[in-house]
């Protein structure tokens, strides 16, 4: 199949057709599965979506600004400041222009992004891998364990678009348009660290091997940590204190510690349990080093250790890191190409099976304790 051209009519079999409607399917399968598992049990399902858990303190950021604390019983912290500010940036704007709430906005948000991260997410496998390999890669994004997370009004499909497309433009090497939109992935989560340091290795290599760099280069470079410096500036000025971002985060329990949190909560386990989780690990070490023996292109490889390695590092909830990890979309790289190579009639089956094994975990995760 043939890469889009401007004069080209999208056909019903287009490969960002192809990759753009599977991925709609498996989250169309999800909200379906999710709304007969809610009436079958009494539950708001929609309420699931845009009315908990980190939803809450978006929205309320969107109505009323930064300013929000909650004491815990106790004794802790939990501060709004912890919340980069693009999402409720856009909800508050979405929400003054259409007739709706700043939670219903922010689902409005999170839907239009997913398919723009599934169209950007099949635009870098398809530059590295080609396009059979681009459709398999965004479906199996949409079929993620936890991808009932981008169906909510969250930041990890905002963040995810705007990383895949800032990557897709460092291939192509459109330097400015990858700083700008790593800076606005900067606004939209703490894990643009991984972004920026995906431009920074890869222009760092660049000088290593040419000895000099493109005008265009060095400007991408330095505007792509604006909006992650930025936000974490204004949070220093605003509390008073160069490391209040930082401080912030770690009265919520997401300080750097190096992995220790993580190794506590394996030996704190049953020994069933631990071996389980340790055998989970192994697998991710394993899809880690499938990557790089693919030869995946640098910017995308060092973006998706990046993204394992800040979400493993941290001293955040066990249960938050595969959600954590949903944007190191290079992880389904291997699979993806995997499957690639295979004849339809097994590539369908497979993506068939999987979109609803997690449409049913999403619902089960959704209606009991919560988004991991």
């Amino acid at each position: 199949m043939s890469e889009f051209r401007p004069s080209s009519p999208i056909r019903p079999t287009h490969p960002i057709v192809l990759a753009a409607g599977g991925y709609l399917a498996t989250r169309l399968i999800g909200l379906l599965v999710l709304a007969v598992a809610a009436a079958a049990t009494g539950e708001d399902g929609l309420h699931r979506l845009k009315g908990r858990w980190d939803s809450v303190w978006y929205v309320r950021i969107a109505e009323h600004g930064y300013g929000y604390e909650t004491t815990l019983p106790n004794g802790d912290v939990h501060s709004d400041l912890a919340f980069f500010p693009l999402l409720p940036a856009l909800e508050r704007g979405l929400s003054t222009v259409l007739p709706v709430d700043a939670a219903t906005a922010g689902l409005l948000v999170s839907w239009t992004a997913g398919l723009l991260a599934a169209w950007g997410v099949y635009r870098c496998g398809a530059h590295a891998f080609g396009t059979r390999a681009g459709v398999v890669l965004a479906v199996l994004w949409g079929v993620y364990p936890t991808a009932f997370v981008q169906s909510m009004a969250y930041t990890e499909t905002l963040f995810t678009a705007l990383a895949a497309w800032s990557l897709y433009a460092v291939l192509r090497g459109r330097w400015i348009l990858a700083g700008v939109l790593c800076t606005a992935a900067g606004l939209s989560r703490p894990t643009a660290a991984a972004l920026i340091a995906a431009l920074g290795v890869t222009a760092f290599l660049m000088l290593v091997r040419n000895r000099r760099l493109p005008l265009r280069t060095v400007a991408g470079v330095l505007i792509a940590p604006l909006g992650w410096v930025g936000y974490i500036v204004y949070v220093g000025v605003r509390q008073g204190s160069p490391t209040a971002y930082f401080e912030v985060q770690a009265a919520w329990g997401n300080s750097i510690d190096g992995g220790v949190a993580l190794a506590r909560f394996i030996i704190g386990l049953p020994w069933p349990a631990a071996l389980g989780l340790c055998a989970a690990l192994a697998l991710l070490g394993g899809l880690v080093a499938l990557c790089i023996r693919q030869r995946q292109p640098l910017p995308l490889l060092v973006y998706t250790i990046g993204v394992v390695f800040v979400s493993l590092v941290g001293a955040a909830y066990f249960g938050s890191r595969p959600r954590l990890m949903m944007p190191a979309f290079g992880l389904l790289l291997p699979p993806a190409v995997a499957l690639a190579r295979a004849r339809a009639r097994t590539v369908v089956p497979v993506l068939a099976g999987l979109a609803p094994a997690s449409a049913v975990y999403g619902a089960f995760t959704l209606l009991g304790s919560g988004p991991p």
